[in-house]
């Protein structure tokens, strides 16, 4: 899918520019910057209070709920985990229950 600029008269995304979604905390091998991520203790718990405030029977909030704890790993040095892999994680879990869940 691609968006029409009016201006150039070119269809252009956003793949189109390499810098568009660049994160500046993320190098280009990937690696977080250790300034950003450490032991955050209030970060971890606010995120994790929220969390715990989110969570309800419906499978779309105990999503969001289990995405927030993922976060909060971030500011806790006892986790192994990176905004990457949490995000690929949460990309698998979109598409496998836009599919209608998993086949068994």
């Amino acid at each position: 899918m691609s968006d029409r600029d009016p201006e150039a008269g070119t269809d252009s995304t956003p793949d189109d520019d390499p810098g568009l979604d660049a994160d500046p905390d993320v190098d280009v091998d990937g690696a977080t910057s250790d300034a950003r991520f450490g032991d955050d203790p209030e970060k971890r718990r606010f995120l994790r209070g929220i969390a715990s405030e989110i969570r309800a029977d419906s499978s779309e909030s105990k999503q969001v709920a289990a995405f927030l704890q993922r976060v909060s790993d971030l500011y806790d040095p006892a986790e192994d985990t990176s905004p990457e892999e949490i995000y690929r994680n949460v990309e698998h879990i979109v598409e496998t229950k836009s599919r209608g869940g998993l086949d068994r």
